[in-house]
Protein backbone atom coordinates (compact mmCIF):
# COMPACT_ATOMS: atom_id res chain seq x y z
CA UNK A 1 0.00 0.00 0.00
CA UNK A 2 1.48 3.31 -0.84
CA UNK A 3 1.57 6.23 1.50
CA UNK A 4 -1.26 8.05 -0.13
CA UNK A 5 -3.27 5.03 0.08
CA UNK A 6 -2.13 4.69 3.76
CA UNK A 7 -3.22 7.91 4.96
CA UNK A 8 -6.72 7.75 3.04
CA UNK A 9 -7.48 4.63 4.93
CA UNK A 10 -6.59 5.88 8.11
CA UNK A 11 -8.80 8.97 7.44
CA UNK A 12 -11.76 6.86 6.82
CA UNK A 13 -11.27 5.28 10.23
CA UNK A 14 -13.83 6.67 13.20
CA UNK A 15 -12.44 9.13 15.38
CA UNK A 16 -11.59 7.51 18.90
CA UNK A 17 -13.02 9.29 21.75
CA UNK A 18 -13.13 8.73 25.85
CA UNK A 19 -15.40 9.77 28.14
CA UNK A 20 -15.40 8.81 31.99
CA UNK A 21 -18.79 8.44 34.35
CA UNK A 22 -18.94 7.33 37.84
CA UNK A 23 -14.84 5.69 38.34
CA UNK A 24 -15.43 3.66 34.61
CA UNK A 25 -13.68 5.33 31.38
CA UNK A 26 -15.24 4.36 27.64
CA UNK A 27 -13.73 4.20 24.71
CA UNK A 28 -16.15 4.70 21.74
CA UNK A 29 -15.80 5.15 18.04
CA UNK A 30 -17.38 8.56 16.97
CA UNK A 31 -21.14 7.17 18.21
CA UNK A 32 -22.02 6.97 22.10
CA UNK A 33 -21.95 2.82 21.46
CA UNK A 34 -19.38 1.90 24.07
CA UNK A 35 -16.43 -0.30 22.29
CA UNK A 36 -14.81 -1.15 25.88
CA UNK A 37 -14.06 0.36 29.16
CA UNK A 38 -12.31 -0.04 32.38
CA UNK A 39 -12.68 0.88 36.05
CA UNK A 40 -10.07 3.55 36.48
CA UNK A 41 -9.19 2.06 39.85
CA UNK A 42 -8.53 -1.29 38.57
CA UNK A 43 -7.08 -0.70 35.10
CA UNK A 44 -6.29 -4.28 34.65
CA UNK A 45 -9.56 -5.67 35.80
CA UNK A 46 -12.32 -6.30 33.16
CA UNK A 47 -15.42 -4.01 33.72
CA UNK A 48 -17.90 -5.38 31.11
CA UNK A 49 -19.74 -8.37 31.71
CA UNK A 50 -19.48 -9.93 28.40
CA UNK A 51 -15.69 -9.17 27.90
CA UNK A 52 -15.53 -11.60 31.08
CA UNK A 53 -17.22 -14.20 29.74
CA UNK A 54 -15.29 -13.77 26.95
CA UNK A 55 -12.22 -15.79 29.21
CA UNK A 56 -14.81 -18.57 29.72
CA UNK A 57 -12.12 -20.83 27.78
CA UNK A 58 -10.24 -21.03 30.94
CA UNK A 59 -13.24 -23.73 32.20
CA UNK A 60 -11.83 -25.89 29.19
CA UNK A 61 -7.83 -25.94 30.07
CA UNK A 62 -5.99 -27.28 33.18
CA UNK A 63 -5.68 -24.09 35.33
CA UNK A 64 -1.97 -24.58 36.19
CA UNK A 65 -1.11 -24.57 32.38
CA UNK A 66 -2.62 -21.11 31.37
CA UNK A 67 0.80 -19.08 32.34
CA UNK A 68 2.28 -21.46 29.34
CA UNK A 69 -0.12 -20.83 26.57
CA UNK A 70 -0.74 -18.04 24.02
CA UNK A 71 -3.02 -15.27 23.54
CA UNK A 72 -4.58 -13.86 20.67
CA UNK A 73 -7.16 -10.93 20.19
CA UNK A 74 -8.78 -9.62 17.01
CA UNK A 75 -10.27 -6.50 17.78
CA UNK A 76 -7.96 -4.46 20.39
CA UNK A 77 -11.52 -2.25 21.85
CA UNK A 78 -10.02 -1.07 25.45
CA UNK A 79 -7.58 -3.36 25.78
CA UNK A 80 -9.67 -5.16 28.52
CA UNK A 81 -8.88 -8.95 27.33
CA UNK A 82 -5.47 -8.28 26.20
CA UNK A 83 -4.21 -6.37 29.73
CA UNK A 84 -6.32 -9.57 31.21
CA UNK A 85 -4.49 -12.29 29.45
CA UNK A 86 -0.99 -10.29 29.82
CA UNK A 87 -1.36 -8.98 33.29
CA UNK A 88 -3.01 -11.37 35.15
CA UNK A 89 -2.73 -14.38 33.40
CA UNK A 90 0.79 -14.58 32.58
CA UNK A 91 0.08 -15.52 28.79
CA UNK A 92 2.46 -14.68 26.05
CA UNK A 93 -0.04 -12.12 23.88
CA UNK A 94 -0.79 -10.49 20.69
CA UNK A 95 -3.34 -8.51 19.63
CA UNK A 96 -4.45 -6.92 16.51
CA UNK A 97 -5.53 -3.86 15.61
CA UNK A 98 -7.07 -1.62 12.51
CA UNK A 99 -7.23 1.43 14.25
CA UNK A 100 -4.07 3.47 14.68
CA UNK A 101 -5.84 5.68 17.32
CA UNK A 102 -7.45 2.87 19.41
CA UNK A 103 -3.49 1.29 19.97
CA UNK A 104 -2.36 5.20 20.77
CA UNK A 105 -5.39 6.19 22.65
CA UNK A 106 -5.50 2.45 24.69
CA UNK A 107 -1.95 3.01 25.58
CA UNK A 108 -2.30 7.17 26.73
CA UNK A 109 -5.26 6.41 28.99
CA UNK A 110 -6.30 2.53 29.33
CA UNK A 111 -3.00 1.38 30.52
CA UNK A 112 -2.31 -0.77 28.13
CA UNK A 113 1.67 -1.67 28.67
CA UNK A 114 4.38 -0.85 25.46
CA UNK A 115 5.38 -4.16 23.24
CA UNK A 116 7.32 -6.18 24.93
CA UNK A 117 8.67 -10.32 24.99
CA UNK A 118 5.56 -11.15 26.38
CA UNK A 119 2.82 -8.29 24.60
CA UNK A 120 2.50 -7.81 20.83
CA UNK A 121 0.16 -5.07 19.32
CA UNK A 122 0.15 -5.49 15.84
CA UNK A 123 -1.62 -2.91 13.86
CA UNK A 124 -3.33 -4.62 11.04
CA UNK A 125 -6.34 -6.24 9.00
CA UNK A 126 -7.18 -9.16 11.53
CA UNK A 127 -8.29 -11.06 8.46
CA UNK A 128 -5.50 -11.23 6.68
CA UNK A 129 -3.14 -10.92 9.37
CA UNK A 130 -4.17 -14.68 10.95
CA UNK A 131 -3.08 -15.73 7.75
CA UNK A 132 -0.02 -15.36 7.95
CA UNK A 133 2.02 -18.76 8.61
CA UNK A 134 4.01 -17.79 12.08
CA UNK A 135 0.74 -17.76 13.80
CA UNK A 136 -0.91 -21.35 12.34
CA UNK A 137 -1.29 -23.63 15.31
CA UNK A 138 0.22 -21.47 17.83
CA UNK A 139 -2.67 -19.97 19.69
CA UNK A 140 -4.62 -21.44 22.95
CA UNK A 141 -7.28 -18.57 23.65
CA UNK A 142 -8.36 -16.64 20.59
CA UNK A 143 -10.52 -13.83 21.39
CA UNK A 144 -12.72 -12.54 18.54
CA UNK A 145 -14.51 -8.63 19.03
CA UNK A 146 -14.59 -6.84 15.81
CA UNK A 147 -17.28 -4.44 15.47
CA UNK A 148 -17.12 -1.34 13.50
CA UNK A 149 -18.48 2.50 14.45
CA UNK A 150 -22.22 1.01 13.99
CA UNK A 151 -22.02 -2.12 15.79
CA UNK A 152 -24.52 -3.74 13.74
CA UNK A 153 -23.02 -6.99 13.13
CA UNK A 154 -19.17 -8.05 12.81
CA UNK A 155 -17.23 -7.11 10.87
CA UNK A 156 -15.39 -10.13 9.47
CA UNK A 157 -17.75 -13.14 10.10
CA UNK A 158 -18.06 -15.87 7.37
CA UNK A 159 -16.87 -19.40 7.68
CA UNK A 160 -13.89 -18.87 6.08
CA UNK A 161 -12.91 -16.39 8.13
CA UNK A 162 -13.47 -18.55 11.18
CA UNK A 163 -12.27 -21.69 9.30
CA UNK A 164 -8.38 -19.03 9.43
CA UNK A 165 -9.28 -18.62 12.90
CA UNK A 166 -9.64 -22.32 13.81
CA UNK A 167 -6.60 -22.88 11.94
CA UNK A 168 -4.73 -20.37 14.42
CA UNK A 169 -5.45 -23.10 17.34
CA UNK A 170 -3.20 -25.15 19.11
CA UNK A 171 -5.35 -28.89 19.94
CA UNK A 172 -6.76 -27.55 22.70
CA UNK A 173 -7.01 -24.10 21.81
CA UNK A 174 -10.89 -22.45 21.89
CA UNK A 175 -11.99 -19.08 19.67
CA UNK A 176 -14.20 -17.15 21.88
CA UNK A 177 -16.50 -14.82 19.83
CA UNK A 178 -18.52 -11.37 20.92
CA UNK A 179 -21.75 -11.77 18.86
CA UNK A 180 -24.08 -8.73 19.31
CA UNK A 181 -26.65 -7.44 16.83
CA UNK A 182 -29.80 -8.21 14.96
CA UNK A 183 -31.07 -11.22 15.50
CA UNK A 184 -30.66 -12.72 12.35
CA UNK A 185 -27.17 -11.66 12.30
CA UNK A 186 -26.79 -13.90 15.63
CA UNK A 187 -28.19 -16.68 13.79
CA UNK A 188 -26.01 -16.48 10.71
CA UNK A 189 -23.18 -15.82 12.80
CA UNK A 190 -23.49 -19.01 14.89
CA UNK A 191 -24.27 -21.39 12.28
CA UNK A 192 -20.65 -19.90 9.98
CA UNK A 193 -19.00 -20.87 13.31
CA UNK A 194 -20.57 -24.23 13.67
CA UNK A 195 -19.58 -24.67 9.40
CA UNK A 196 -16.42 -23.89 10.30
CA UNK A 197 -15.34 -25.93 13.65
CA UNK A 198 -18.41 -28.28 13.81
CA UNK A 199 -21.44 -29.08 15.96
CA UNK A 200 -19.21 -30.76 19.09
CA UNK A 201 -17.33 -27.74 19.23
CA UNK A 202 -19.43 -24.95 19.91
CA UNK A 203 -20.60 -23.60 23.38
CA UNK A 204 -22.51 -20.21 24.01
CA UNK A 205 -23.81 -17.80 26.90
CA UNK A 206 -27.20 -16.62 27.45
CA UNK A 207 -27.36 -12.87 25.83
CA UNK A 208 -26.13 -10.43 28.62
CA UNK A 209 -29.00 -7.61 29.33
CA UNK A 210 -26.89 -5.34 26.78
CA UNK A 211 -27.38 -8.31 24.24
CA UNK A 212 -23.85 -9.66 23.50
CA UNK A 213 -24.03 -13.36 23.49
CA UNK A 214 -20.62 -14.50 23.78
CA UNK A 215 -19.95 -17.83 22.01
CA UNK A 216 -16.87 -20.27 22.25
CA UNK A 217 -15.72 -22.97 19.59
CA UNK A 218 -12.74 -25.52 20.22
CA UNK A 219 -10.22 -26.58 17.75
CA UNK A 220 -10.98 -30.07 19.47
CA UNK A 221 -14.21 -30.76 20.99
CA UNK A 222 -14.69 -32.01 24.57
CA UNK A 223 -17.47 -31.99 27.20
CA UNK A 224 -15.85 -32.08 30.30
CA UNK A 225 -18.01 -33.80 33.27
CA UNK A 226 -19.80 -31.04 35.29
CA UNK A 227 -17.84 -32.04 38.67
CA UNK A 228 -14.67 -31.15 36.21
CA UNK A 229 -16.56 -27.62 35.11
CA UNK A 230 -17.39 -26.51 38.93
CA UNK A 231 -13.67 -27.11 39.93
CA UNK A 232 -12.23 -25.31 37.45
CA UNK A 233 -14.50 -22.50 37.91
CA UNK A 234 -14.06 -22.07 41.54
CA UNK A 235 -10.52 -21.95 40.57
CA UNK A 236 -10.73 -19.37 38.34
CA UNK A 237 -12.79 -17.15 40.49
CA UNK A 238 -10.42 -17.69 43.39
CA UNK A 239 -7.56 -16.52 41.35
CA UNK A 240 -8.86 -13.95 38.83
CA UNK A 241 -12.00 -12.63 40.64
CA UNK A 242 -13.82 -13.50 37.55
CA UNK A 243 -17.44 -14.88 38.24
CA UNK A 244 -16.74 -18.25 36.77
CA UNK A 245 -19.63 -20.17 39.10
CA UNK A 246 -22.21 -17.82 37.97
CA UNK A 247 -20.94 -18.22 34.14
CA UNK A 248 -21.62 -22.53 34.20
CA UNK A 249 -25.47 -21.52 35.01
CA UNK A 250 -25.99 -19.39 31.63
CA UNK A 251 -22.86 -21.35 29.68
CA UNK A 252 -23.38 -24.53 27.41
CA UNK A 253 -22.87 -26.76 24.85
CA UNK A 254 -24.86 -25.96 21.30
CA UNK A 255 -25.92 -29.48 19.91
CA UNK A 256 -28.07 -28.38 17.06
CA UNK A 257 -26.57 -26.46 13.91
CA UNK A 258 -27.93 -23.12 13.49
CA UNK A 259 -30.60 -22.61 10.95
Amino acid sequence: MTKRKTVAAEAALPEVTISDFDGIRYLHLGTPWVQGSMRIRKPFDIDLEYVQRMMAWLLLVDPATVPERRAMQLGLGAAAATKFCVQKLGMATTAVELNPQVISVCRQWFKLPPDSDRLQVVLGDAGAEIQKPQYLQTVDALQVDLYDHEAAAPVLDSPDFYLHCRNLLTDEGCMTVNLFGRTNSYARSLANIQQAFGDEAVWRFAATKEGNTVVLAQRTASRPERELLVQRADAIQQATGLPALKWLKVFKPVVALAV
